[in-house]
């Protein structure tokens, strides 16, 4: 196995974490984020996450199922299924909090309040490292549509929706008067499960290399998931809130050229 590659994903989920901690950060600034704000930001978050499902997983996953003589699109719909499945199932059994949501989800527990909104977070950063895991774990597995560059374009989209993730978890715990700090420390703890599923996801494809095309639609569909389930409905406050849907087209967009352009 190709460490190399292990250590470049872990160095870029640690990136993808440290923009979490930023966006945690704003506790320090702010005791409030405008719900329109927040509207605007996880729009921008469900459009890069969109924009990378497809072109940084599902896109490779069909050219290297084809590349392998697998039939692609029983591959890459398997893939999309079973990982959306994944994030629904764990949906349902973990106990956490929906971001403007009042009532918990999972099986009962006596946990608080933030410990289920930084459940919440870090249940959905879950497919986020391993996406970054598979994607340097296919250059090691010398897929020919894999790179380098297309591999950190991806972390760097990832950290981007990473930031209103973490101040989305330590700017309510600050309202809730619990101290700048402690807001502070769980809204970044949330981040700390990218690194440890992206390790998982690099060392399976590199060993593993048949399943690269099933695994990279895995992710897709997992977080394909997340956007349905969690920033597409944050980033809509109202009938009449726009701001959210903006955002959408704003970060697919964005996504989009510099994965076509540099990836």
């Amino acid at each position: 196995m190709d460490f190399y590659y292990v250590k470049m994903a872990l160095l870029a989920t640690l990136f993808t974490w440290f923009v979490t901690a930023v966006g945690a950060s704003m506790v320090f600034m702010f005791k409030k984020v405008s719900p329109k704000v927040m509207s605007l930001m996880f729009g921008f978050g469900a459009g890069v996450m969109i924009a990378a499902s497809f072109f940084s997983l599902i896109l490779p996953s069909i050219e290297l199922a084809n590349e392998m003589q697998q039939i692609s699109y029983v591959i890459v719909g398997l893939g999309v299924i079973v990982g959306g499945l994944f994030i629904f199932i764990i949906d349902i059994i973990m106990p956490h909090l929906h971001i403007n949501k009042e009532t918990p989800e999972g099986i009962n527990t006596s946990w608080s309040r933030k410990i289920l909104l930084v459940a919440a977070i870090t249940l959905h950063n879950i497919p986020e490292g391993l996406a970054i895991g598979v994607a340097f774990g296919s250059i090691a597995s010398n897929a020919s549509s894999a790179s380098l560059v297309s591999a950190w374009i991806l972390a760097i989209g990832i950290g981007l929706q990473n930031f209103p993730e973490g101040m989305a978890v330590s700017v309510p715990l600050r309202s809730e008067n619990i101290s700048r700090g402690k807001a502070f420390l769980f809204g970044q703890a949330s981040g700390i499960v990218e690194p440890i599923s992206a390790v998982i996801g690099v060392i399976l494809v590199t060993i593993i290399k048949p399943i690269l095309p099933f695994v990279l639609a895995f992710a897709a569909g997992a977080m394909i998931y997340v956007v349905a389930e969690e920033l597409i409905p944050s980033g809509k406050t109202s009938k009449e809130d726009k701001l959210g849907t903006i955002g959408v087209m704003l970060g697919f967009v964005i996504m989009m050229v510099l994965d076509v352009a540099l990836g």
